[in-house]
C-alpha cells in the first residue's frame, strides 16, 4: 500500500503524487481519508500523467480535498459482492449497501 499526496482537484478528477517507485495500477482503488472533516472518498486510477502523478476519478463528491491530502492506494481494484447472498440487495458502486 503507497501512500502519495493530493496534487490538484478539478471536478471529479483529482491528480496524486506517489513516490516513483509505488505508482499505482492504472484501474487501481485510491482512498482519501479525513476523519476530522468526514471525508471518504475512493477513486479509480485512470491515467499516468508523469513525473510520478497518476490521474483518478473520483466514485463521491471531491467536497473537501485540498492539495496535501493523504491518499492511499489500495493495490487492487474497485470490488463489489457478487453471489447469492445478494439478490434482492442494491448496492452502490462502491459494493456499500
Amino acid at each position: 500500500m503507497a501512500i502519495g499526496h493530493i496534487k490538484q482537484v478539478i471536478g471529479p478528477t483529482v491528480d496524486i503524487e506517489f513516490p516513483s517507485d509505488a505508482l499505482p495500477n492504472i484501474l487501481n482503488a485510491v482512498t482519501i481519508e479525513d476523519k476530522e472533516r468526514g471525508i471518504k472518498v475512493t477513486a479509480e486510477v485512470a491515467q499516468h500523467v508523469g513525473n510520478n502523478v497518476v490521474r483518478c476519478v473520483a466514485m463521491q463528491s471531491t467536497d473537501g480535498l485540498v492539495r496535501g491530502m493523504k491518499a492511499v492506494d489500495t493495490g487492487a481494484p474497485i470490488s463489489v459482492p457478487v453471489g447469492e447472498q445478494c439478490l434482492g440487495h442494491i448496492f452502490n458502486l462502491l459494493g456499500e449497501t
